[in-house]
């Protein structure tokens, strides 16, 4: 019969482990038990792993001591207490700070980089003197913010500054300047040693007023009195530091946090993400999640806004998906901030559909929508031009009694201005009307008028004109454009400078676009005292720009005279509104039959950049994309292009296989139909072009089609200039 036995063996004295047991895999017979101990300063050979569950160990020892008279642990280690840990060998140091190899239990958890736990509380007893204190502080926050009248009330204190009736006062005070003077107060009375906890009340205050430097100047003196840095003192500086907009300086304290060897808490951790995210590093941001992640921080709703956040305004879908299978596998449920952040994320990264699921999640989570997640909604479906779902989302909002807003409103009726939905905005102008809390304001009637005036519906817009001017509502330089817009379309220009002149009078200052405005309306002016009104508009708004027109008329003038006028206009532009400037000066020469104007203001156009994509060449096809102009910018182009095509199939170079034109297709209910005016113009020149059946707004023709119209064409001088 086989006996078994238990052999007790003592660990090395640098493990901190239990004593591990060795169990046969064997059925058990009851038998003699012997202990051995060893008293060498020598470690005895690593023990294998220890695979007997801890309960059972627990029982064991007990049955031992219970059955066994025998010394027990303590006793047996005494002797290694005295000897061995008494004096560790000098290369033990290193030894312990940096293990080769440890194995580690898989049952229990690894150990964290987080500090999960805060500072503690210091335990106080009843204090007799707390309710005089507080009303002394309560003195100190209503008097004076001078320096001077706050020392005069320092000398009423009614109790000694000892340490906690000091600590007491500093944590009452709610204006950081009393904060920190009373801080430097208590450090020159000297009564008793500051220590971390002073300067963390201190620096907390000044956080609150984004007072950075002082908080760096308290933590730097900390360093140099050797008074101890912990980690709400660095996660006071790091979140400061976010809040100043200083992300230099949270990374910087970050990195000497590590440095020292405190490991950050939770609150620090999604700090310093935040701060990452907001300079664009996404490989540190990523890299310090995972690096959590894998010692058992958990995330919490905070640190996946950020990264969702993050992801959003880089418009990378591939991370927002990453953040919600992050979310669902570290089991957190978002809170509503979360979901607004994702869905403005899946705005920005083009995904309607998955934003609208998103939606639904949330909503049967049994959240409810706020005016941010709807705001953002809207956007969403605005930008993809799907009406039917924001209409639907509005009667839901109107039946389940969501919250709105006065941007949720102006939100919807710019989306309606942008997809022509005019009738649905009179509809949500009306409802705005008879709210109690969202009257509309100057820029619900500016999208309003940008609804009337796109739709060409003069009469309304005037209409909504006067209403403004009853009810004292401010008439915006939006709004003001977009009626001058409509009127200068109507061709009713004495309302127009009726309009402007009001607007100017009312504090109205013109824009470069409500100046790239009245430069369109000059372009439809067929009568000389009809310009002549709508420039001395223009001349209030932009004197150089007037001189330009009248430049551009003069035929006596030279190409380096308008190439040096057209210059000095344009440097003084906002870049958004250089290219309509061009654009409108090249439609008023050609309605006045200049076409060589024009063809220099299209050449100094490309020269500066303003048609960037006009000209596209692969070795398979030459593409004219002429979607970003005017039709007379159109018109010039198409002959630009016409004339040169003409020239290198008279010089024999090589072609490609395909020639297109791209014109786009209007998706907007009042676009002008960019496509039907340039067909025309193809047809008058009796170019080899033809409209493409596979996509509108696409003109195509072959390296055939363009050799014979070139041999059958003699050189026209409208093709050639």
């Amino acid at each position: 019969m086989a006996a078994t036995s238990a052999v007790h063996f003592t660990v090395n004295s640098s493990e901190t482990k239990r004593p591990i047991f060795f169990t046969s895999p064997f059925r058990q017979i009851p038998t003699k038990r012997f202990n051995l101990s060893c008293m060498s300063t020598k470690s005895p050979p690593k023990s294998p792993p220890d695979l007997v569950e801890p309960n059972s160990k627990n029982k064991k020892k007990k049955n031992d001591n219970n059955n066994n008279k025998n010394p027990s642990l303590s006793e047996q280690l005494q002797p290694l207490t005295s000897t061995t840990l008494s004096n560790p060998p000098k290369d033990q140091s290193q030894l312990l700070s940096k293990p080769k190899s440890i194995w580690v239990n898989p049952a229990k958890p690894k150990r964290s980089v987080l500090s999960l736990q805060r500072q503690k509380r210091s335990l106080y007893s009843y204090n007799p003197q707390v309710r005089d204190l507080r009303q002394f502080a309560h003195k100190l926050n209503d008097c004076d913010a001078s320096q001077g009248a706050f020392l005069a009330a320092l000398e009423e204190i009614p109790h000694p500054p000892t340490r906690e009736n000091a600590l007491l006062i500093l944590n009452s005070l709610k204006p950081w300047q009393k904060t920190h003077m009373f801080f430097n107060w208590v450090k020159a009375q000297n009564s008793f040693p500051m220590d971390t906890i002073f300067y963390n009340v201190t620096m907390k205050s000044l956080r609150f007023g984004r007072q950075f430097q002082l908080i760096e100047e308290l933590a730097e003196e900390m360093v140099s009195n050797e008074i101890k840095l912990d980690n709400i003192t660095y996660s006071t500086i790091i979140t400061c530091a976010k809040r100043s907009k200083l992300f230099d300086k949270a990374v910087e304290w970050f990195e000497r946090m590590y440095k020292t060897g405190l490991m950050p808490d939770e609150v620090t951790y999604s700090a310093i993400l935040d701060v990452y995210a907001k300079l664009g590093k996404v490989e540190e941001v990523l890299s310090l999640y995972e690096r959590g992640r894998a010692s058992g921080w958990k995330p919490d709703p905070i640190a996946f806004s950020v990264l969702g956040k993050m992801f959003g305004e880089a418009g990378d879908y591939d991370g927002i998906r990453y953040v919600l299978q992050e979310m669902a596998a570290v089991g957190v449920q978002p809170n509503l901030v979360v979901y607004n952040t994702l869905l403005e994320a899946m705005g920005k990264a083009g995904k309607p559909g998955l934003a609208r699921s998103l939606f639904e999640e949330m909503v049967g989570s049994g959240l409810k929508p706020n005016e941010k997640t709807l705001t953002a909604l809207v956007k969403i479906y605005g930008k993809a031009r799907w009406a039917r779902d924001a209409l639907e989302l509005w009667e839901r909002m109107r039946s389940n009694e969501w919250p709105m807003d006065f941007i949720l409103y102006n939100t919807l009726l710019n989306m309606c201005a942008d997809l022509g939905l005019e009738e649905e905005a009179k509809k949500l102008f009306e409802d705005m009307k008879q709210s109690e809390h969202c009257r509309p304001d100057s820029w619900s009637y500016t999208a309003m008028l940008n609804i009337f005036g796109s739709g060409g519906n003069v009469d309304e817009a005037m209409g909504l004109f006067e209403e403004m001017s009853e009810l004292g509502i401010e008439l915006n330089v939006m709004g003001c454009t977009c009626l001058i817009q409509c009127l200068g379309k109507a061709r009713r220009f004495g309302d127009m400078v009726r309009v402007f002149g009001v607007a100017v009078e009312r504090g109205v200052k013109p824009d470069d676009r409500l100046c790239g405005c009245l430069l369109s309306v000059v372009s439809l002016c067929e009568k000389t005292e009809d310009e002549d009104k709508v420039l001395s508009c223009l001349q209030q708004a932009n004197p150089k720009l007037v001189t330009l027109v009248k430049v551009l008329q003069d035929k006596k003038l030279g190409f380096e005279t308008i190439k040096d006028e057209f210059r000095d206009v344009i440097s003084g532009t906002s870049v958004e509104s250089r290219r309509p400037f061009c654009n409108c000066l090249i439609d008023i020469c050609r309605n006045k039959n200049n076409h060589e104007r024009a063809h220099e203001l299209l050449y100094l156009g490309t020269l500066y950049g303003l048609y960037p994509g006009l000209h596209n060449k692969t070795s398979r096809e030459w593409c004219l994309d002429v979607r970003s102009l005017s039709i007379g910018a159109a018109h010039t182009a198409l002959e630009e292009w016409m004339g040169t095509l003409y020239k290198i199939v008279q010089r024999e170079e090589a072609l490609p296989e395909l020639f297109s034109a791209q014109t786009g297709t209007g998706t907007h209910k009042f676009s002008q139909g960019l496509a039907h005016s340039f067909a025309s113009h193809v047809e008058k020149l009796a170019a080899p072009f033809r409209k493409s059946e596979e996509k509108a707004g696409r003109f195509v023709a072959t390296r055939e089609d363009l050799v014979s119209w070139v041999q059958s064409q003699a050189p026209s001088t409208a093709i050639t200039a």
